[in-house]
């Protein structure tokens, strides 16, 4: 079975202020054209669908126009919701749209209830495990901690639960929305940090034959069956160094993989740059990013004049400039910001008990405290934030 994975479209989202609904047009139409192209069975779609849980009315139209391109092409596409969706929204209306062969799996307690497709060497079964919030659904799984470790590995023993009842020869294929380890993410993704681990192992899908996953921006595999296609478009300038693909799987009779890159198009390169303002403007190595989104990080000791309007001059896409003035390392006047620049919150704290004690860090059982204070603050952040949602719909 020839199968297409992708996520995090992100419908609805700019880059920088710079609208990008034309671009993620483009790149459905190159999606169908695959589709057609290509010989595709399925289409996967790992969550992100769209950008934020109430999307503006002209995404939701991109998305409707998708759907009805790709039941007209005939191929089965499945989908579930990412931590940015509305699973509720994107849900409305699944049973009927089903029937045109878009499956939408949005409910976390449905996540052992497969959509089941055939070819010439029999079943395939595809599980879909949407974006699952620790605190939202440990009560569902039963899990012994608030942790996407805990909720996930509970929602994989009903997959193989429900496979193990199965024809044997049952090809399986996970959909997951999380962060794996291993997987290497980028700026542009929300945080999804719960319980002190954003992050599960890869182990924790074990027993199916692939697992499609969402929610990193790159494309990466972490193992050959575990694998991130990544957002088709690059969403913030830590992807400057992507490349920009969907994958191509061919899951054959035994369960065996193999697995192509398909570029997805590129409406405008994104670079980044730095230096010094009138090293920029002159530096000949940067003609290829002339016609590029830039980000250029200037290093001037004293802030120029007018950075934004020479810099256009010579990269008229410029949409972001930061200020990292050259300083030692140990000038009194590094902001702030840059002194605490890496550091994770555990470690700003701890070094903050250490200033106000002369030197005396917290103790094993202060850092247990302050961890736990921590976690407290991301699962009440969490639950506010689905609050929001909720009061949205």
């Amino acid at each position: 079975m020839r199968i297409l994975h992708t996520s995090d479209w992100h419908l609805g989202r700019s880059f920088h202020r710079v609208g990008l609904l034309d671009a993620q047009s483009a790149f459905l139409d190159h999606l169908v054209t695959t589709v057609r192209e290509r010989d595709v069975d399925a289409v996967l779609v790992a969550g992100d669908v769209y950008d934020r849980a109430v999307p503006p009315l002209s995404a939701v139209a991109l998305f409707d126009r998708a759907l009805h391109r790709l039941a007209d092409a005939g191929v089965p596409t499945v989908m579930i919701s990412g931590n940015h969706d509305s699973a509720r929204r994107l849900g409305v209306g699944a049973g009927l749209i089903q029937r045109a062969g878009i499956h939408l799996l949005t409910d976390p307690a449905a996540c052992a209830t497969p959509v089941v497709l055939g070819d010439a060497h029999g079943e395939v079964a595809f599980y879909g495990l949407p974006y699952l919030e620790p605190a939202l659904v440990r009560e569902e799984f039963k899990a012994a901690k608030a942790g996407h470790e805990a909720v996930i590995g509970a929602a994989m023993e009903r997959v193989r639960t429900d496979l193990a009842g199965r024809p044997d020869g049952t090809r399986s294929v996970v959909l997951a929305h999380a962060f794996v380890a291993g997987g290497e993410p980028s700026d542009s993704e929300r945080d999804i940090t719960i319980g002190g681990v954003a992050a599960v192992p890869a182990g924790v899908f074990d027993g199916v034959d692939y697992v499609a996953l969402g929610h990193l921006h790159g494309a990466q595999a972490v193992t050959d069956r575990v694998r991130y296609s990544g957002s088709p478009l690059a969403y913030s300038f830590s992807e400057a160094t992507h490349r920009k693909t969907m994958w191509l799987i061919d899951l054959g009779p035994g369960g065996e993989i193999g697995a192509e890159r398909i570029d997805c198009p590129v409406p405008r390169p994104v670079a980044r740059i730095r230096g010094r303002v009138e090293e920029l403007l002159a530096d000949p190595a940067l003609e290829r990013h002339e016609d590029s989104w830039i980000e250029a990080t200037l290093t001037d000791p004293a802030r120029p004049a007018d950075p934004m309007a020479r810099l256009c001059a010579r990269f008229p896409h410029t949409i972001s400039l930061v200020f990292d003035p050259e300083r030692a390392a140990d000038d009194p006047s590094a902001s702030y910001a840059q002194r605490l620049k890496g550091r994770t919150d555990q470690q700003i704290a701890d070094d903050f008990v250490a200033h106000v004690r002369g030197g005396t860090g917290p103790d094993e059982r202060e850092r247990t405290v302050l961890h736990d204070a921590f976690d407290d603050v991301r699962v009440d952040t969490a639950l506010t934030q689905d609050l929001a949602h909720e009061v949205a719909r």
